[in-house]
């Protein structure tokens, strides 16, 4: 359930979209510098967003140093250093992790997902009192979402995908102490986190028909289990609907907040890029076989 939330790089100007590539590289870093090495595969766009997000709510500037790294040795790249919104978004890209790979093995007994998530599971020892009440909280959240799943025959869409949206509200409005803008961070996390759910299920579509997994839109709306082709026309525009709507919504909150910095960044992800990945996902993209960041 990761990586639908990047920029649009046709619409983003060269020096955003290196200011946007140095947060991933300071991501990266700060998840070897907290975590260790092996945690930097977890590394994903949407807890970049998170930490860039987070970020943009100070005024403090950002310490930038040019560097090679284990992915690129040969070339080094300019990364944001000494940051504490890209050390909260490392700790959460490591714990989303770890509860992700944990659920991968519950639900197809990867024996690759189940040893991984052992290993990360050591690296997530040591934290701090407000780090393990997150951790507690996303673990809560994640447990209640798979309750839901195991039985969701009368469930909603709505209902299913409450518990992944408040998981996202509360990890980006968790890390603010300002309550003046506190409950519009966390509704922007709230229709994000919905739209994540969402997206993905659409997108796994298919593939869980076919391997008659549980899907959430299958779920909830293939009363007459339709063949996949069928049930994907009659339900494209109504789920194009609520992802569009929980897109808009994103953005409305995003515009209360007092961003300080990183506008053009922040801007294009919540207006082109959640646009950019529902064309992806709908397959309506003018160029044959285009992908995203």
């Amino acid at each position: 359930m990761f990586g639908y939330v990047s920029p649009y790089k046709m619409e983003l100007k060269i020096k955003d979209f290196e200011k946007f590539k140095a947060y991933y590289c300071g991501l990266c870093i700060s998840i070897k510098n907290s975590f260790g090495n092996l945690p930097r595969f977890s590394l994903n766009y949407d807890m970049t967003f998170l930490g860039v997000l987070l970020d943009s709510l100070e005024d403090k500037k950002n310490i930038y140093i040019k560097s090679s790294c284990i992915a690129h040795p040969f070339r080094k790249r300019v990364i944001v250093i000494n940051n504490s919104a890209l050390d909260y978004a490392a700790f959460c890209n490591v714990c989303l992790t770890y509860y992700k790979l944990l659920d991968d093995f519950h639900d197809d007994i990867s024996i690759k997902s189940k040893i991984l998530s052992q290993f990360l599971n050591i690296y997530l020892r040591g934290l701090s009192q407000d780090r393990i009440y997150i951790r507690k909280y996303i673990e809560g959240k994640l447990r209640e979402l798979s309750i839901l799943e195991n039985d969701a025959t009368k469930e909603n869409l709505d209902i299913l995908s409450h518990p992944f949206a408040d998981l996202t509200g509360f990890i980006l409005s968790a890390f603010v102490d300002n309550n003046d803008y506190k409950l519009d961070l966390y509704w922007l996390g709230y229709n994000l986190g919905k739209w994540i759910y969402l997206i993905d299920a659409y997108d796994d579509l298919e593939k869980d028909t076919i391997k008659k997994k549980f899907n959430p839109i299958n779920s909830a709306l293939n009363h007459g289990n339709l063949e996949y082709s069928q049930f994907k026309s009659s339900i494209e525009e109504r789920i194009d609907f609520i992802l569009a709507s929980c897109a808009r919504e994103c953005y409305e909150y995003y515009l209360r907040l007092p961003i300080k910095k990183n506008h053009d960044i922040l801007d294009n992800i919540l207006h082109y890029g959640l646009v950019e990945k529902m064309n992806l996902v709908f397959k309506r993209s003018v160029c044959e076989n285009e992908k995203s960041l």
